[in-house]
């Protein structure tokens, strides 16, 4: 039975969009596999690891009637990525083979049942219900994505964390070494709500994403959040457990600040950057008056030293931090200058703002070097 025919480029967009959850290593050999599902001239591709799900339509069927199948998603990005861009590609299922013809080339594949696909199921009604243009949700995430932990044995530090609230929606992500924390007004939310959004499901939100003003349909029920977008819908398992009060770790009460150009910063610290220990990763801030001096050193004695000129006239400062969290919040943020509050306490942290932005605070704790 024919499922579809187009043109080559045309078929791997909708196969790109949802192959990006798809693990190489699984221990269902079908969650390697997306779920191709024909009805009519609609065509639905879907793909899951249990916890994420995305799903897309397109409408290039072959043929009246409904099939559906699923197979290896990398096998078949590949086998299309090699083909001709100008010939067109078929497919077609015989057999419980998915056989791809285009020119003069012709690939048969593998396949399992679509009855055995794992398929998120979906509550009857949802607790919130709101919309965000694509590109401030985008710009959300970006914002913090970068403080969400890594493999943390404290599982709810392995994502970020959303507070819906009537008037606003709040994000916060923390690895226990710094915070980053924004916020955009919106409507239609009715009662606070906090859930943790997963890593895996923040960062393929920002792949999915763009910069337009498209609205994104956000829904959230008990254990599940669901992103809609264009053809595009994300359904994502939250992550249970309590995330710490973020209120308490923010500073707000430091009156030592000053700002200071974020791409000049950026630079400084890539270069003391150089010099750091491949451990450590520290440098040294030292505040004095109208003056910023960031030094590194290494193992080899190897030193490296910049002076920027800044508008500061409290009393003289001197802290370590690890260079990579400062480079983190200024890659992401595109400000063209950063206020950096401080208080006279080297076990102090830093508190990183960005002037005109009341939401956004970045707060970094100090290191011993």
């Amino acid at each position: 039975m024919q499922l579809l025919q187009t043109a080559r480029d045309t078929l791997l967009k909708p196969l790109l969009t949802v192959a990006g959850i798809v693990e190489r290593r699984n221990t269902l050999p079908i969650l390697a596999n997306i779920l191709l599902r024909k009805e009519n001239e609609s065509v639905a591709f879907v793909a899951t690891d249990i916890e994420v799900q995305i799903s897309t339509h397109a409408t290039f069927g072959s043929g009246d009637g409904a099939q559906a199948t699923t197979v290896a998603a990398r096998k078949l990005i590949d086998i299309l990525r090699a083909l001709p861009e100008a010939d067109p590609v078929r497919i077609d299922l015989a057999d419980a083979k998915l056989v791809v013809r285009s020119g003069r080339s012709r690939f048969s594949l593998q396949t399992l049942s679509a009855e055995d696909f794992p398929a998120v199921s979906q509550p009857q009604s949802w607790d919130v219900s709101f919309s965000l243009p694509q590109s401030a949700l985008k710009q959300i995430f970006n914002m913090v994505h970068f403080a969400m932990a890594q493999q943390d044995i404290r599982y709810y530090l392995n994502g970020l964390l959303f507070v819906f609230e009537p008037g606003c929606v709040r994000a916060v992500a923390t690895d226990g070494h710094r915070l980053a924390h924004t916020g955009v007004a919106v409507d239609g939310i009715a009662a606070r709500q906090d859930v943790i959004v997963p890593r895996k499901t923040v960062l393929e939100m920002q792949r999915l994403l763009a910069d337009t003003d498209d609205p994104v349909s956000i829904d959230v029920a008990q254990g599940q959040i669901r992103f809609r977008f264009n053809e595009v819908e994300l359904i994502s398992k939250l992550v249970e457990g309590k995330f710490p009060d973020f209120t308490r770790v923010i500073p707000t009460d430091y009156t030592r600040h000053f700002t200071i150009n974020r791409e000049i910063l950026q630079g400084s610290l890539q270069r003391t950057a150089i010099l750091t220990t491949d451990k450590l990763k520290g440098v040294r801030v030292q505040l004095a008056q109208n003056q910023l001096t960031i030094t590194s050193s290494n193992a080899e004695q190897e030193e490296a030293q910049e002076e920027l000129e800044i508008d500061y006239a409290h009393e003289p400062l001197d802290v370590g931090f690890n260079v990579h969290y400062l480079l983190d919040v200024l890659n992401n943020v595109k400000a063209e200058t950063v206020q950096w509050s401080v208080q006279p306490d080297v076990n102090a942290s830093v508190l990183i703002t960005l002037p005109g932005d009341e939401q956004f605070k970045y707060v970094v704790m100090p290191m011993r070097i």
